[in-house]
């Protein structure tokens, strides 16, 4: 299904029943990531899994800033009337679901930050080198967003005073020590280090965090 928000399409898919909880997905995938997760999930929430602008089958547009995704997924919400949600997003999505955190906390229940960093600087060396060679071969947005952005202050998280999850990889795409440091920031935080996983190794494709997620927003 599609809605027209903010100047864009959104494509999402919609399933199962009860209070909304909106899945967010990373940077270059799309809504299918979430499948398996979904089928699980769809038993206790009405899931939205939403494609970001210029991602998977919502529209393109010139603007890839994380403010303007953040704002279609406030407006998506508000437009159809979903009053408070639970929010996860995964990698951009979570910087994503951080955005709309810190500008519309009103919409959102609990929120869930899968793979977060605050900033460029947040990458480890190893990564940075891969999105600038990316950028380079491809000339490709999605790489230089990444590269250029986001710019979020850690003293920022302690506005954001909803119940929050925070989890990680244990072998993650960031530089040591950014997992604490969130870990100090929120302040109302349920925290988890996925063992022996890469960035996107327990969430992609997987249905592994099942019994985290019903257990942070079934409480």
């Amino acid at each position: 299904m599609k809605r027209k928000v903010n100047g864009v399409e959104l494509f999402y898919k919609k399933s199962g029943q009860g209070q909304p909880l909106i899945l967010l997905h990373g940077n270059g995938l799309d809504h299918t990531i979430f499948d398996e997760l979904t089928e699980k999930l769809k038993a206790h929430y009405t899931v939205y899994a939403i494609d970001s602008r210029n991602h998977g089958q919502s529209s393109q547009d010139d603007d890839y800033s994380y403010d303007a995704m953040a704002k279609d997924v406030y407006e998506f919400i508000k437009d159809m009337n979903l009053g408070k949600v639970h929010l996860l997003g995964f990698s951009d999505g979570a910087v994503i679901a951080l955005h709309i955190a810190l500008a519309y906390l009103d919409v959102l229940e609990k929120a869930a930050f899968l793979g977060l960093n605050l900033k460029p600087s947040d990458l480890s060396e190893k990564s940075t080198s891969y999105y600038e060679y990316k950028y380079e071969k491809t000339g490709d947005p999605l790489f230089k967003l990444v590269l250029e952005s986001p710019h979020i202050e850690l003293e920022e998280l302690q506005a954001i005073t909803i119940p929050t999850l925070l989890m990680a990889a244990e072998k993650e795409m960031f530089r040591d020590g950014l997992f604490e440091e969130l870990e100090s920031g929120f302040p109302n935080v349920k925290s988890k280090l996925m063992m022996g996983h890469k960035h996107e190794s327990y969430l992609v494709h997987e249905d592994l965090l099942y019994p985290d997620l019903l257990d942070f927003f079934g409480e």
